[in-house]
């Protein structure tokens, strides 16, 4: 589905990413993992077409995505969660929801109303505070309507960019279990994420970036036991 080819990307002289090469198949969890600044946040936002890249190539489903402009990606079905969420803090719940469809056409009234039952099934404090300012909500709430948003836009792939930083552990396990059932569904995740035992626990593969570079990938159960992963987690 997803396929990256010798990415390099730079912050002005500085390479943020040097010759990234990696593969999201269809229907996987795949979990991108790394210490802080190892350009997980940067690759994200490459892909979504936020950031250039400077040599290297990006497809999505066969058709080259390279340094399209962001609306463009998203209207191929590529969905991103940002860090630090970024939802509309005057609106309501329910308009930062519908905000998420703004590109569907005027006669999938019918399927949006579906997917906002699917939302609301899986979040259902965000069907209790529908008319609520999301600004108003917490930490967890928040989170979940970022990616709730992201979902009304029916993305093949979904990105989440560290989706429990800061969050309390009983939104952490509500969150994780909602990206369960969205794979169940037939969804696509690339989930960066800093707790890196659990992201492990749902993925199916996974890879872990330092200093820019890819240093290992493979099966989450295999990289749960390596020395790169028990290096990240206990130094």
């Amino acid at each position: 589905m997803l396929r990256i080819k010798k990415l390099i990307v730079h912050y002005g002289p500085f390479i943020a990413l040097n010759e990234i090469s990696l593969e999201v198949k269809a229907g996987e969890v795949v979990a991108l993992i790394g210490p802080n600044k190892a350009g997980k946040t940067t690759l994200l936002l490459t892909i979504s077409g936020i950031l250039e890249t400077t040599e290297g190539r990006i497809f999505f489903q066969e058709t080259d995505i390279t340094n399209l402009d962001p609306h463009k990606i998203v209207a191929h079905g590529i969905g991103h969660v940002p860090q630090g969420r970024h939802i509309f803090p005057t609106l309501s719940v329910l308009d930062n929801l519908m905000v998420g469809a703004y590109k569907r056409r005027q006669g999938a009234r019918e399927a949006v109303q579906e997917d906002l039952a699917w939302i609301y099934a899986m979040f259902p404090i965000l069907k209790k505070r529908n008319k609520q300012r999301a600004g108003t909500l917490s930490g967890g709430e928040q989170q979940m309507l970022a990616i709730g948003r992201a979902l009304m836009g029916r993305p093949r792939l979904l990105m989440l960019d560290e989706p429990s930083s800061g969050l309390a552990p009983r939104y952490i396990d509500e969150i994780f279990a909602a990206f369960e059932a969205m794979n169940r569904r037939g969804l696509t995740l690339f989930i960066v994420e800093q707790e890196i035992q659990l992201s492990l626990a749902i993925a199916h593969r996974g890879y872990i970036l330092r200093n820019g570079r890819l240093v290992k990938g493979g099966a989450a159960s295999a990289l749960r036991e390596s020395k790169e992963i028990k290096e990240l987690c206990f130094g």
